[in-house]
């Protein structure tokens, strides 16, 4: 193998390696991240990974709450889909979003056979199914 060649697949990656390095030792004081040897030595340490780890910390220190769009919003819904329902899980209790409400919730307390979350029925390590007696 050359010289130049071996130069270029060692000197290359190193002199991006050290850039970045450098680059987080002069960006940590200025934007306030204490200590900054801390993350000069995490940058160098863990190559091109440790930088973006520095830099997805950095990138929280500049959240504003005044400047932030979605603040007091908890999400968008799309106009096409602002009247479905939502789908009811298996065990679900909630009311039924599509019963008439008038003014007081009723809770359900009895459970159905095919209730997996119900009260409990058999003794410690029967399966539930298992209690039929025709087996």
């Amino acid at each position: 193998m050359s010289n130049i060649l071996l130069a270029a697949l060692i000197g290359i990656p190193l002199a991006w390696h050290l850039g970045l390095t450098a680059i987080t030792y002069y960006d940590a004081e200025r934007v306030g991240m204490e200590p900054r040897k801390k993350w000069v030595a995490i940058t160098f340490c863990i190559p091109l990974f440790g930088f973006f780890i520095y830099l997805f910390e950095r990138s929280e220190l500049d959240y504003d709450p005044d400047e932030d769009p979605y603040r007091g919003n908890n999400f968008n819904i799309h106009p096409s889909r602002a009247d479905d329902a939502p789908l009811r899980s298996r065990g679900d209790d909630r009311p039924d979003p599509d019963a008439e409400w008038d003014g007081d919730w009723e809770e359900t307390t009895e459970s159905s056979e095919s209730d997996e979350w119900g009260t409990q029925r058999g003794e410690w390590g029967e399966r539930d199914d298992e209690t039929d007696d025709s087996r």
